[in-house]
This record gives structure tokens, sequence and C-alpha cells, in this order.
């Protein structure tokens, strides 16, 4: 029996550098709610949260940056070189997260729950899970994913992947293994036949966020076989400055969802949008200049908040093309107000601003919800 009444809870762990992440991205596109341990744990201590305190005394003052929050670099390369220093941050740490966790779960309104964490079979959590999922990379694959995406260099990435058991051993506990080596076309058809196992769908009916009407726009979410469509109207309106393939759209859902706005059955405009950490980060937005922009924003914009309050989300932020800006006071109307990542105030905010910008863009805020997970006890 289910530890969480009417929810199918999903447990997906892999080693560094499988592809974790990307998997866990393709089943909320599908339609489960997600959940990121990992990034949860980086929230337990940060500076007001209930780890915070703990760790300091445990590890020391020096282990903080010159904003007083913990360098969480600092702090992992600290203990992943020593295995009894691992395991006591991980006796702070590891109950709060199941205890945010835990209120997620309740608090989500989807039927399948997948939380995502390296360190899974090794806490209490997989033995509350109805399933187990891993993703397995070849070493090779690990490492150079590890220098390309992450800045390590060979040394660092080679000790990160020997701190970790062999990937046989998780693999031999799961329920499904995603072999995250291909590309993501081959692991999209992983995942997906996966998923019908517990949740039949179709890939090819799209979710209809909210549907148009004649001579009206309507929104809805964009899937994989949207791939073509997507990447042509990207192309056209940026003038070429961006020349995307449906290939390149496909590897995009690895990172990001699509709304896509439909007006008389075309596709007039899109939003691209990701949630980490409890943040909704708006980084694409693709308008057609002959729809009238200020309703097509509002529309876009509103069903993000929406699909965003879904998944709990603490905070919005939308980062603007400047000749997609409307005036101040229309922002002001739906909540935004223009902001930079530094007055942003709680520590999660400012790091998604500062990861996620893009370059020549206004940076829009609403909070969303008053209530925070992980907030000071």
């Amino acid at each position: 029996m289910s530890n969480w009444p009417g929810k199918f809870v999903i447990g997906l762990t892999g080693n560094i550098a499988t592809g974790k992440s990307v998997v866990r991205r393709m089943l909320e596109h599908l339609g489960a709610y997600t959940i990121d341990a990992d990034a949860l744990s980086h929230r337990a201590i940060a500076k007001g949260a209930p780890g915070y305190q703990p760790v300091v005394d445990a590890f020391g003052k020096f282990m903080l940056d010159a904003s007083s929050e913990i360098d969480r670099a600092k702090l992992g390369r600290f203990v992943f070189s020593d295995p009894d220093a691992l395991m006591e941050l991980e006796a702070i740490v590891h109950p709060l997260v199941e205890q945010a966790v835990d209120l997620m779960i309740q608090r989500a309104g989807q039927h399948v729950i997948v939380i995502e964490a390296i360190k899974l079979l090794e806490g209490k959590l997989a033995s509350k899970c109805d399933s187990i999922w891993t993703s397995y990379a070849p070493e090779v694959v690990q490492k150079t994913r590890l220098m390309e995406k992450r800045g390590m260099n060979e040394q660092e990435a080679i000790q990160r992947i020997q701190s970790q058991p062999p990937q046989e051993v998780k693999n031999a506990a799961a329920n499904v293994v995603i072999q995250n080596a291909g590309s993501f076309e081959d692991t999209w058809k992983q995942v997906l036949e996966a998923w019908k196992a517990i949740s039949p769908i179709s890939d090819t009916s799209p979710i209809i966020t909210r549907p148009a009407r004649v001579g009206e726009l309507g929104v809805q979410r964009g899937r994989p076989s949207d791939s073509a469509n997507i990447a042509a109207l990207i192309t056209r309106l940026s003038g070429g400055s961006r020349q995307l393939s449906p290939d390149d759209v496909m590897a995009a859902f690895g990172d990001k969802a699509y709304l896509l706005l439909m007006a008389d059955k075309q596709l007039v405009g899109l939003a691209g949008w990701q949630v980490e950490n409890l943040v909704t980060r708006t980084t694409e937005l693709y308008l057609d200049p002959d729809i009238i922009i200020s309703q097509a924003l509002k529309t876009l914009v509103t069903e993000i908040e929406s699909a965003s309050q879904d998944l709990q989300c603490e905070a919005s932020l939308l980062f603007l093309p400047t000749q997609l800006a409307m005036s101040e006071d229309d922002w002001k109307e739906m909540g935004y107000t223009p902001r930079t990542p530094q007055t942003l105030g709680i520590q999660a905010w400012q790091d998604a601003a500062l990861e996620s910008q893009p370059s020549n863009t206004i940076l829009l805020f609403k909070q969303l919800r008053q209530d925070r997970v992980l907030r000071p006890i």
C-alpha cells in the first residue's frame, strides 16, 4: 500500500551525470509532479533555513562565502574526500529533505509523483516508493558531461564518479533502467514506454491548457511531437538569429517545457519555461507581430502561473526581451515588478535569476505563494 494514498510514487535515482534530471523533466512533460530532492538539500542549508546553523556548527565558519551563505562547492570538495564528513552532512540534511518531500507530495494534485534523489537508495525514501527508476550512462560519458557542463577538470570528475557506489548496484535495485547515453529521442522513447505501463497516454494528443475559441487565443502544452513546428516558429520569429532544427528542440525538452499560443489552429507564439527548486523561470518568449502583443503576453503568462501553481512554485521570474515589454502599469496589474537578481531577497530566488537570465532581457518578478518549503523553523 502506498505511503501516500491515491498517489503512485516513482523514486528516480542514478549516479552523477547519468541524466536523472532529463528523465525527471520528461516525466513532468507527461503529467507527473516531480520533486528534485537534491535541490531541496541545497535549500535546507541556505542562510535562515533549518539546516544552516547545524552545518556551520559541524564544519566551521570557513565554509561560508562573503555573503555568509554556505559555499556549497567548498563544502562538496571537503565531504566528498572524507566519507565520515559526508555521513555527518547527510545526517543533518536528509531528515529535513524527507519532511519537505512528504509535505509536497501531500499537497500535489497529480496522481504520479517523481522523487529525484542521487542518494535515494541509501535513505528512507526508497522504501516509501511504489517503483524505483534509475538512469544509466557509461563512465566515459559521465566524465565528459562533468567536464563540459560543470566545468570540472578530469581529476575532479573522476573523484566525483568514484566517490559513488557502482551503477550496477542501483540498476539491480531498479524496476526500470533508462539507458541515457544516446540521443534525447532514444531516452524519450524509453521513458514513454515505461510511463505507459503506469499511466497510458498518447504522445500525439496535445495537453490542452486553455482551448482556443474561433477568433480567440488559446494555449496548449507543447510535446516532443511538436518539435518541428516549434523550431520553425523560433527560427522565423528570431529573424534567423536562432536557426533551430527539430532535433535541437527535442534536446531542449530535456531542460524546459513549452506553452504554445494558438489562434485559429495556427501556432502564433510560445513560451519556454522551466521549474527548478520551486521557482518558475520563463526564458523564452516569441510572439507573432501580427497579433496583439499585450493580449498574447497576458494569455501566456496567466497559463504559466497556473501551471506553476500546480507545481507548488513560490515565485515566477520572467526574462522579457525589451521589444516585448508592456507598460509598467500593465505588468503591475498582473502583479509583476521589474527587479534585479540581488534584490529578490530569498537566496534560492536570487540563484535562479543569476543562473537563468539571458542577455538583453528585463527581469520581472512575482511571488506566487506566501508559505515556503524549508523556511526557517
